[in-house]
């Protein structure tokens, strides 16, 4: 099957089945779309305390808002390179507000048990900090240039050093704690002390088990493109040429018969199996142009 046929198919998947806000990801991406549309859209998830919630992470319906639905609504807006200053400006004073005393921010909020969610969107507590999302948070409001008054705030500065702290401790303890470590560190202004962890991030990626490299391994594991969804993702001077082939290879022969790919976890409910789905196709397409397959 070549390229433009694999494009075809996940579209007419996109277009039966997938979130608007994943429908303008793909236009941006595959159509000339605006990216101003995508984050119209993604206003929709923000709630007047400035930070999002109501299923913008497909696995946490409840609608109150949620430390990672608001990291991810950065990651969006990184995707498709607008950060809009209102939505930031929103998201700074939910922040203002959540980080703990001695800082980080919690992964999940109690709240969330009142609502329909997978197992792991669960806490009896709100005074945990957590690295996933605090690392991402800040990496991507260091990136972003529409709104920058608030990086000598006290609620910042102790982000700062709680990641800072948390990184003196060793090494990241999965994929999830490690895009935590990279996104931060590639961003952060203080590129020297950044360059006091990068060794120990390297040695964790070089281990073997770490990055999964059998294309083929099946359960909630993260292989080789999910380190490297893009061509110039730091984890790639980890990973062989040969490697990427073959992952790519097999990438293209897992898309699924209705034209989407599928997700390597339970899903909620049918219906959040095909949110996740439309998000992931859009992922997958955008991997697959990163090199040159499509």
């Amino acid at each position: 099957m070549n390229g433009a046929q694999v494009l075809s198919r996940a579209k007419d998947f996109l277009y039966k089945n997938a979130r608007l806000l994943d429908r303008k990801r793909y236009e941006y991406h595959f159509e000339g779309g605006s990216n101003v549309e995508v984050v119209d859209v993604l206003k929709a998830y923000q709630n007047q305390d400035g930070g999002f919630g109501n299923a913008l992470e497909p696995d946490l319906r409840c609608p109150q808002s949620q430390p990672v639905p608001t990291e991810l609504a950065l990651t969006i807006m990184e995707e498709v390179h607008y950060f809009d200053p209102h939505i930031v400006k929103g998201i700074v004073k939910h922040l203002q507000q959540i980080t703990l005393p001695g800082g980080g921010v919690p992964f999940v909020f109690k709240n969330a048990k009142h609502y329909p969610h997978a197992p792991w969107w669960k806490t009896e507590e709100d005074c945990r900090p957590s690295i996933n999302p605090t690392g991402k948070i800040l990496g991507y409001l260091y990136k972003q240039k529409a709104f920058t008054d608030f990086c000598q705030e006290e609620w910042f500065l102790k982000n700062e050093q709680f990641t800072w702290d948390y990184l003196e401790h060793g090494s990241p303890t999965g994929y999830h704690d490690g895009i935590q470590w990279i996104t931060f560190l590639e961003n952060v202004p203080d590129t020297n002390k950044a360059d006091k962890y990068w060794p120990a991030l390297d040695d964790w990626l070089s281990r073997p088990g770490t990055i999964e490299r059998n294309p083929l391994a099946e359960g909630y594991v993260h292989k080789v493109l999910d380190w490297c969804p893009v061509s110039t993702s730091y984890s790639r001077k980890f990973i062989s040429d040969e490697e990427i082939h073959n992952h790519l290879q097999v990438l293209i022969r897992q898309q699924q018969e209705d034209g989407g790919w599928p997700i390597n976890w339970h899903a909620l409910s049918p219906g959040t199996e095909l949110e996740w789905r439309g998000g992931i196709t859009v992922e997958r397409l955008r991997t697959l142009q990163s090199y040159g397959m499509i």
